[in-house]
């Protein structure tokens, strides 16, 4: 298969300068020590706490200490395996290398040719790591192999492996990274979900065998693993050691924690491919997506790697997150330009900074049983195109935001009907509709190219400094016609090359992922978006935990939360608005309620809401994410610390009512422990009498170190069932 988007040439393989026995890195309080000797892959000895400087020959000690007593059966060992482990070397698990020659060549065995060491090296994305590559061949098999692995300035362990066929044609089933982990990592925590309730926490046991996550949808998955976490039994969020896997990749992939009988333990993953979809010609290689691993002593410390991750990145935005308003939930299809321009205005009377156009301004795109694909400006709703609403949003000061969905089309659109065969589709049908909708085969290099100049057809003519980028159907028969190959990895692939060329060319245009809520948000996705959408329901009850665990690899400035009306759209619960701003107010703050029939008095509060948010986001968007390990489930205590651990803020969510009151003292995790802070209730975001008591130490705030509100903690105001309250604790 030539002139496929996922085939890349490959470089020349190359032995560079020799490297010792083993190999130690350090970084960000992480350790990670290589085998690299002889002519074998590397293999990982150690990946925890930092080991601090260590000599050769205490390096050499570290493999000689773990080095097992060797039985009469070499399969019962488990010694000479790499990160991208063989057959040949007695691993009995799921194997790095996965294809055939026809049958042939299936059992690789890599012999290293060339290896090099590079500390503090700028990386591709621009990012600094401590870096080990290795370059290997089998000539039997007529396979090439290089394998990098990187441990970066934040903490973050990651891994990728690039297969190069210098035979006949080879077809690639499977390439996979292995980290191991070590025996006392005897709980697994994941993910699970649907739409509306994204990011279900599950826990058990590290099981022997195979405990595997596939998503097989062309997306991440609204179910999608987010994390697979092996740990220390009973690990929190403050401490218990933990080990992260995760793979940047936004189609298939396949995520899984396993355990041998010989006592291997080891969280590996990579791209899940379909039947046939990778066959390398002679000269053709494949390159795996990143595989990331991250150490931490308790969640927290996990997730701030993740998080110095994604704000090193090229696709961060820059400066603050605007205050948004989207119209969806206010007027969903109904775009009328009156009741429009009423909404631009209360938007910029509660202090918004960006008004989002959503779906319904284009085509025949009256409801969602037409027009997707068509991305012209209806001229029956517009029939003087957006620049009315644009101009008077820009006159009121925010800027301008619009929907889009480019990878979907509905069968009744110009698009569909003029161009059926850019349409997915296997054995000659398109397969059935999902919200009336099918996908749009971008590896089709016409269909790319509509879409392309489309879109960029709309950020020539009008002021666009937004694009919710939406994605709501699975791509359950991805098919390049007319053979229907399978064509998710290009897929993949193209979307996010479509994403840097509209920005590339749109210096300061942001995007957001949005799939059906969360069902796109991947560190892949991250390199080319500036914002993820948390999920399709705005319920603070449900967002309490979906935005929780999302925070475990996104930072909370790129999450989009939304203040959404009551009762909720999606759940029919009612609840007050200062619950409902008080959880949207830790992530990217939006709001989506219909600001023209809100009270003056809700008006008031949401708007002290949005100018706390601007207020403070500096700290809520800058800092350092910490959650509290409250023995009562039903309490949830997570906050923001600043960098230099002068102020924080935290919030109180009571989920439910507890079974016994009080439910004791709330530990303030973060602070500094010989730092003496202040804690209070602010004014202003609050109500100001509840007709519950307040704890004694709000009445008159003595300063207290942080080790006494970090282990000690403070006694909770007595809060109704879903409802919240906020802590401000500030260096005294």
């Amino acid at each position: 298969m030539r002139n496929v988007p996922h085939l890349q040439e490959p470089g020349p393989i190359v032995a560079d300068t020799p490297t010792p026995n083993h190999v130690h890195f350090h970084s960000a309080g992480v350790s990670v020590v290589f085998a690299t000797g002889e002519d074998r892959l590397p293999r990982l000895l150690y990946w925890g706490a930092s080991l601090g400087e260590l000599s050769d020959a205490e390096l050499g000690a570290i493999e000689t200490a773990q080095m097992p007593p060797f039985d009469h059966n070499p399969n019962d060992q488990v010694w000479n395996v790499s990160i991208l482990p063989e057959f040949e070397a007695g691993w009995l698990g799921r194997p790095g290398l996965e294809g055939s020659r026809d049958g042939r060549d299936w059992s690789p065995a890599f012999r290293v040719v060339g290896t090099s060491v590079h500390r503090d090296a700028p990386t591709e994305d621009g990012r600094t790591a401590d870096r080990l590559r290795a370059v290997a061949r089998d000539d039997h098999a007529e396979l090439s192999l290089e394998l990098t692995v990187d441990l970066l300035s934040t903490g973050l362990l990651r891994a990728r492996a690039s297969v190069t066929n210098t035979g006949e044609a080879y077809r690639v089933d499977a390439v996979r990274i292995v980290l191991p982990v070590p025996s006392l990592a005897d709980e697994l925590l994941d993910f699970t979900g649907r739409h509306l309730m994204e990011r279900v926490p599950q826990r058990c046991a590290f099981p022997v065998g195979l405990h595997a996550r596939e998503q097989r949808g062309g997306r991440t998955g609204l179910d999608a693993a987010h994390l697979l976490i092996a740990g220390r039994g009973g690990f929190g969020f403050r401490d218990g050691e933990v080990w992260g896997a995760h793979v940047a990749f936004s189609g298939n992939q396949s995520l899984y924690a396993e355990r041998l009988y010989n006592g291997a333990r080891a969280l590996g993953g990579g791209e899940l491919l379909q039947s046939g979809e990778i066959v390398l010609a002679r000269g053709e290689s494949y390159t795996s997506p990143w595989f990331y691993g991250a150490y931490g002593d308790g969640l927290d410390e996990m997730a701030a790697r993740f998080h110095a991750h994604v704000r090193s990145g090229r696709a961060y935005p820059a400066g603050p997150r605007p205050v948004v308003v989207n119209s969806w939930e206010a007027v969903y299809f109904n775009h009328d330009i009156d009741v429009l321009g009423e909404l631009v205005d209360r938007a910029a009377e509660v202090g918004a900074e960006r008004f989002v156009l959503d779906d319904g301004w284009f085509g025949s795109r009256r409801d969602d049983h037409s027009g997707l694909g068509d991305w012209t400006v209806s001229p029956e709703v517009w029939p003087d195109g957006l620049h009315p609403l644009i101009k008077r949003v820009k006159e009121r000061g925010m800027d301008f935001g619009l929907w889009v969905e480019p990878e979907m089309v509905n069968l009744d659109s110009d698009l569909a009907r003029a161009h059926p065969e850019w349409l997915f589709s296997v054995g000659g049908r398109v397969g059935y509709s999902s919200r009336y909708q099918h996908v749009l085969d971008l590896t089709h290099p016409g269909a790319y190219a509509h879409i392309r100049d489309a879109l960029l057809a709309l950020l020539d003519e009008y002021d666009i400094a937004y694009l919710k980028w939406d994605h709501n159907r699975t791509l359950v028969e991805a098919g390049h016609a007319p053979e229907g190959r399978p064509a998710i990895h290009g897929q993949t692939l193209a979307v996010y090359r479509l994403m840097d060329e509209l920005r590339a060319a749109h210096a300061g245009l942001e995007i957001e992922s949005c799939a059906s809520g969360s069902g796109r948000v991947d560190l892949g996705i991250l390199e080319h978006v500036q914002r993820v959408w948390g999920s399709d329901t705005n319920d603070p009850v449900e967002r309490q935990q979906i935005n929780r665990y999302l925070k475990l690899l996104v930072p909370p400035e790129l999450i989009g939360a939304h203040v959404g009306p009551s009762p909720s759209h999606t759940t029919g619960r009612t609840q007050t608005l200062q619950f409902r701003a008080q959880t949207a107010v830790w992530c990217h703050l939006g709001i989506e309620i219909d600001l023209r029939t809100v009270s003056p008095e809700e008006f008031a509060q949401l708007a002290a809401w949005v100018a706390f948010y601007r207020e403070h986001r500096h700290l809520l968007h800058g800092g350092t994410v910490v959650n509290a390990d409250h023995p009562d489930d039903a309490i949830w205590v997570s906050g923001v610390v600043s960098p230099d651990h002068r102020e924080a803020w935290y919030g109180v969510a009571t989920l439910r009512r507890s079974v016994t009151w009080p439910p004791g003292p709330a530990r303030l995790p973060g602070l500094a422990e010989e730092v003496r802070y202040v804690a209070t209730l602010p004014d202003g975001i609050q109500p100001a009498a509840t007709g519950m008591p307040l704890p004694e130490w709000t009445r008159a705030p003595r300063a207290m170190t942080g080790a006494v509100l970090g282990r000690a903690g403070v006694a909770l105001p007595r809060l109704l069932p879903e409802t919240g309250q906020v802590i401000h604790a500030r260096e005294a």
